[in-house]
Formats: C-alpha cells, sequence, structure tokens
C-alpha cells in the first residue's frame, strides 16, 4: 500500500508541476515517513519491559504469549495442597482400632496391638512415598519415638490419588521395643490411603472404636475441621485413622476475594474428600469445588472448563498438578514447589506468595495498555504523516516535507514508542484490590 501511495505521489506531482526532482522528493518522503519502525517496536518493547518488571516482583513469565493470556483470563483453577493450604500437612489426631497397648493382654492378633505397633508399620509404608501427608506421618512417628532404621518394605506401590500399600517384615529386631511374643510376627500386608480406596479393596470400614462411636463418626468430625482422614488397614483389616490438618496460607483468602473482584471465577480442585475440600473452600470464599479428583483427572477437569468457553488458568506446586498446569491456557506454578511443576508452568511465582497471581493479572492488564497506546501512536503517525509527505497541504499553506524533517519524525516515533513502553518501569501493584 505505502509503495502505491509512493508510485502515485509520484505520478501526480510529475504530471502537475513537469518536475521530476521533486516529484522524487516526495515520494521519498512517503516511503520515509512510512517506515513501520514504530509499529515493529510497540509490542516487543513493551513485553520486554513488563516481563522485567515481573522478574522484580517474583514472577517469572516464560514467553509472550503467557502474559497476554494472563489479562484475557476468566477461570482460574487453585489446587488445594501447598497452593491454598501451606503445604506443610501436621497429623493431629490418630486412634487405633486396638487400643494401647497392654502388657498383660493376650496379643494373639493385630486387633489388639498398640498404637505404637501400628504406628511403626504406617511409617515403614509411608517412608518410601513422597506424598506431602505420607511425610507428615513419618514425622509423627519420629515425634514419637520410632527411628529411622526401620526395615524395607517389600513390593511398595503407590496408587495416585487413593493410597500406598506394601509388605512389612515385622520379625525384623529394629521394628519395636514391645514383647517379641506379642503375636505380631511375619509379613504383614499394609494398606494407607482414603476410605473409597478401602471400600474398593473390599476392606470393611464400618468399624466400631466406641459404644457409640465408629471410626466414620470421627472421620466426619475432622473433615468438618478442614482435616483429612487416612485409613490404615493390616492384613485387610482396618485399625485406625490418623487426622492431618494443613494450615490455610495467611493471604489465601484475601487473594480469593481479589480475583473475584478482578471479575474471574475461582475454583478449587483437590483429592480431598467432599466434606473436607467444602469446609476449606468456605473458608476462603471458593464456592465451584471439584473434590476427590485422581491426579489423572485434573487435566480433563481443565479440559472440561476450558470446553465451557472460558480462558482457565491452573495454579499448582505438585508432581501431580504438571498435567493439568500444561493443559491450561496458562500454567501458574509455586516456585516452593517442585522441578516438574515448574517446567510445565508458563508463570512462576518465586516466593510462593498467593498475592503474585493479583500481580501477574495487573501487571499482563498494564503492559498491554501500554500496547494498545502504542500501537495507536504508531497508526496515527503514519495516518496523518503519509498525506502530509505526499503534499496534500501544499495547495492550502504551500507546505512540501523534505525527506530529512521525515526521516527524523520517524526517529522520534520510535522513540515516542520506546519511552511510552519504560513507563511500565513505573509499574506498582495494587494491593487490597
Amino acid at each position: 500500500v505505502t509503495i502505491a501511495i509512493a508510485m502515485v505521489t509520484f505520478g501526480v506531482w510529475w504530471m502537475t508541476t513537469g518536475n521530476p526532482t521533486l516529484a522524487m522528493i516526495n515520494m521519498v518522503a512517503v516511503l520515509v515517513i512510512a517506515c513501520p519502525c514504530a509499529l515493529g517496536l510497540a509490542t516487543p518493547t513493551a513485553v520486554m519491559v513488563g516481563t522485567g518488571k515481573g522478574a522484580e516482583n517474583g514472577i517469572l513469565i516464560k514467553n509472550a504469549e503467557s502474559l497476554e493470556l494472563i489479562h484475557q483470563l476468566q477461570t482460574i483453577v487453585l489446587d488445594k495442597t501447598g497452593t491454598l493450604t501451606e503445604g506443610k500437612p501436621t497429623v493431629t489426631d490418630f486412634i487405633t482400632v486396638g487400643g494401647i497397648y497392654d502388657s498383660s493382654s493376650e496379643l494373639g492378633s493385630f486387633t489388639g496391638s498398640n498404637e505404637i505397633n501400628l504406628l511403626q508399620l504406617a511409617a515403614v509404608v509411608e517412608s518410601h512415598s513422597e506424598h506431602p501427608l505420607a511425610e507428615a506421618v513419618v514425622r509423627y512417628a519420629q515425634s514419637q519415638g520410632i527411628g529411622l532404621q526401620l526395615p524395607t518394605p517389600e513390593n511398595f506401590t503407590a496408587v495416585a490419588g487413593s493410597g500406598v500399600q506394601a509388605i512389612v517384615d515385622h520379625d525384623h529386631p529394629l521394628f519395636s521395643s514391645e514383647p517379641t511374643d506379642d503375636g505380631l510376627k511375619g509379613k504383614r500386608l499394609v494398606q494407607i490411603g482414603t476410605k473409597r480406596w478401602m471400600e474398593e479393596l473390599g476392606i470393611d470400614t464400618d468399624v466400631t472404636v466406641q459404644p457409640d462411636r465408629s471410626l466414620a463418626d470421627y472421620q466426619g468430625d475432622w473433615e468438618a475441621s478442614r482435616k483429612t482422614v487416612v485409613w490404615i488397614a493390616v492384613d485387610g483389616k482396618v485399625e485406625g485413622i490418623v487426622g492431618i490438618a494443613d494450615a490455610l496460607k495467611p493471604a489465601s483468602a484475601e487473594v480469593v476475594k481479589a480475583l473475584k473482584r478482578l471479575g474471574l471465577e475461582v475454583v478449587m480442585l483437590t483429592g480431598d474428600n467432599q466434606q473436607t475440600a467444602d469446609a476449606i473452600a468456605n473458608e476462603v470464599g471458593i464456592h465451584r469445588v471439584f473434590a476427590q479428583v485422581r491426579p489423572d483427572q485434573k487435566a480433563s477437569i481443565i479440559s472440561t472448563l476450558q470446553k465451557e468457553g472460558k480462558t482457565v488458568a491452573m495454579v499448582g506446586d505438585g508432581i501431580n498438578d504438571a498435567p493439568a498446569l500444561a493443559q491450561a491456557d496458562v500454567g501458574i506454578a509455586i516456585g516452593t514447589g517442585t522441578d516438574v511443576a515448574i517446567a510445565a508452568s508458563d508463570l512462576t511465582l518465586i516466593s510462593g506468595d498467593l498475592q503474585g497471581i493479583i500481580t501477574a493479572i495487573q501487571l499482563s492488564r498494564a503492559t498491554f495498555r501500554t500496547i494498545r497506546t502504542n500501537l495507536f501512536f504508531a497508526f496515527i503517525y503514519n495516518v496523518l504523516g503519509i498525506p502530509i509527505a505526499a503534499g496534500v497541504l501544499f495547495p492550502i499553506f504551500g507546505w512540501l516535507l523534505n525527506p530529512i524533517i521525515a526521516g527524523a519524525a520517524m526517529a522520534f516515533s520510535s522513540v515516542s514508542v520506546v519511552t511510552n513502553a519504560l513507563r511500565l518501569r513505573n509499574f506498582q501493584p495494587i494491593s487490597g484490590l
């Protein structure tokens, strides 16, 4: 188009003045002033400054596309463990079917065993799991005087979203300081996981520990208090449950409120039981919850939300969050999480502070306001400059644009675009949205 305008300018001036030199000067002025340098600089300069400002605020942005998509988000999905919560679960409750060890009792089966024996078995199995809840059980066992020199379990298996199981040799001399004739000899199949998994395995979970209290009753009470309940079975029989709490991050509730004020739908994703999930969601103000989600189901839930026509971000920190982070339009990893999650994400919050999500959205919006302003300057410059260079003002004011002046104006347009982009360096996140 520009070349056509330049050729028309040359032709009109030559035909009207008969002066090829003047026609050539005006044609060159059109070509010089139409140089698209400002247009070429409008977007990359703003993106460059925006990503740099993100790094200053503890946000690593991997590519320009991610920065663009953030301000278009409609739904943000938050994983619970390690994202909304501290990711440092702690055992708060432990109940066994057999009760506390009594040296005078006749221990002919595991049903009459003590809490320490069951905790030892659980610690042996959980010590080979990388799940945060498993680490909580091991730490609790250590706090109860159970050392790290425990036997290695056989046939250890982790069932994603359900639990772990292994065979433990209870004859190991390092196993317990309790009497060796307590009936707990031989190899035991230990299974630790959710109640649902126990039932899938055909294990009876309707177990009463007091005349009017069952393990399921304790589970309901603990889950109402935002605790995750882990069931322990030995040789196909439930022997106890563990209540594990993971404190919410101080900023979680405020960040959820801020995201809502920004017009985003906030969704929580967790493998916890529905009652536990609802209790946590209510505390932080989230109304849409996907509970009892297996790791391999997370990506499909993100896909379902995308099929609803929404631009979706996923925030997570664990290995099992990686497929969902990759599936989301924007994957946001917590910097204190796993390397796999960080590698699968588009953005990384270095400090793990959820406020970084709000900052990233604000920065994205500020960046694209700057890009739109840059594009306006670049286009308006060409819209006004090309006709002037072509000589449309000559009949009225007798003005012609010298190619040297056109070159200076072209350079000035590039400087103005870069200067406008550099204004992003003054970006400051707005707290308390």
